[in-house]
């Protein structure tokens, strides 16, 4: 089941308790973060240095704008980013990990080696696990 909030003028549904699903840990953070983006915004603004909209859309994935412009609203309702504006005409932002997002560099760290290990064709990168 999903809430209705209005977040910044635009309306989104975000799932409604962290158990919405069930109690469990895992179905709980697939709510927050499980869709096929998410974590890949969440990686470039944690390895790869990308910080601005048109960093983000660069990205290897080719990310669509309207579906970046979707995620980035949902992480930073869940507040796992935060955006501070850098230009005033016109607006832009850039966004940053906050607390609770840094929280999954151990999660991506070990998705990165797991990859590399067990999916043919996955090329590693070398990430810091330090914070």
């Amino acid at each position: 089941m999903l809430d209705f909030v209005v977040f910044f003028g635009e309306e989104l549904f975000l799932p409604k308790s962290a158990n919405s699903r069930s109690p469990c840990p895992i179905a709980c953070a697939l709510d927050l973060v499980g869709d096929r983006w998410s974590l890949l915004i969440i990686r470039d603004l944690m390895f790869r240095d990308c910080h601005t909209y048109g960093d983000l859309v660069e990205g290897p994935e080719g990310i669509s704008t309207n579906i970046l412009a979707d995620r980035l609203k949902r992480l930073e309702a869940c507040e796992l980013i935060e955006r501070e504006a850098y230009q005033d005409h016109p607006l832009r932002y850039r966004y940053s990990l906050t607390a609770k997002g840094q929280n999954l560099r151990p999660l991506l760290t070990e998705m990165v080696k797991w990859g590399s290990e067990q999916v043919p064709g996955a090329k590693g990168s070398k990430v810091s696990s330090s914070v």
